[in-house]
């Protein structure tokens, strides 16, 4: 079973929580959009040597269940590294930690990745763009591919892909 998650986010905070059909019960169309959500609404455990946004902190967040996922479910380091730009400088690439939104791009790459390498997709197309004086917007596109038969792990979920409005346990459609 893998349920829908609905999403809002604004300037302060995003939230998310399990879709629900008017029957109540849990929404389980497009799986793969799902991915993309909780892949880049978790947070990835950080490396020793990365900065943190918070100098008092020695939490490098991530998720326990990361541990032996490889070798115990075929499984990946779940979620985004883009935590760690909370409360970065957008800058550019002379900066001591490097292009604010070329990191942007490359966390939100390097949390979809496993899509491709365990054939889930194709291709992903990853583009950051600076849009404000304190923001970043990054564009995210999955590909499946135009081949038949691509042999694509869960392939049958792209054809379960519709765009509807739901409404969310919030009040709000989506």
């Amino acid at each position: 079973m893998d349920p829908r998650i609905v999403s809002q986010a604004n300037l302060r905070d995003t939230v998310a929580d399990w879709s629900l059909l008017p029957t109540g019960n849990l929404d389980q169309r497009e799986e793969i959009c799902n991915y993309v959500k909780v892949a880049l609404m978790s947070d990835r455990l950080s490396d020793p040597g990365e900065i943190l946004p918070d100098p008092d902190s020695t939490d490098r967040r991530g998720w326990w269940g990361d541990l032996d996922a490889g070798v115990i479910w075929r499984g990946w380091p779940i979620g985004c590294k883009n935590w760690l730009l909370t409360r970065a400088k957008i800058s550019d690439p002379n900066s001591f930690e490097g292009d604010t939104v070329v990191r942007a791009e490359t966390y939100t790459r390097d949390a979809l990745q496993p899509l491709i390498d365990m054939r889930l997709c194709t291709g992903i197309d990853v583009q950051a763009e600076r849009t404000g004086i304190d923001r970043i917007d990054v564009v995210v596109v999955v590909y499946r591919g135009p081949k038949a038969d691509v042999q694509l792990l869960f392939q049958d979920l792209w054809n379960q892909l519709t765009v509807i409005e739901v409404q969310s346990p919030y009040g709000s459609t989506v």
